[in-house]
């Protein structure tokens, strides 16, 4: 598949959705559906999008983690653990 098959006019999706749901879900590369020459959206299968936003959660987790490194909100394993034991222990 070329690229050029990956980016569609809007005509062609209201004329030949079906194929392009058919392309997308075969394929799992997403189209780029344009109006007047210009990206407007994007079609995509569900499983890629799924993906796609999962690993953007953890990327976003990785990035609150990194900032708490920097600003030095870190504890011990030790001092993680002994406040899970403790609060288990109060139950």
């Amino acid at each position: 598949m070329s690229m050029e098959e990956d980016i569609r006019p809007i005509t062609y999706l209201k004329n030949r959705a079906a194929d392009l749901l058919k392309q997308v879900n075969e394929t799992h590369r997403p189209v780029i559906i344009t109006q007047n020459g210009e990206p407007k959206a994007v079609l995509q299968d569900p499983k890629s999008y799924e993906s796609m936003r999962k690993a953007l959660g953890l990327m976003k987790l990785l990035s609150q983690g990194e900032e708490d490194v920097r600003k030095g909100r870190v504890r011990s394993q030790e001092q993680v653990f002994s406040r899970i034991e403790q609060s288990i222990g109060k139950k």
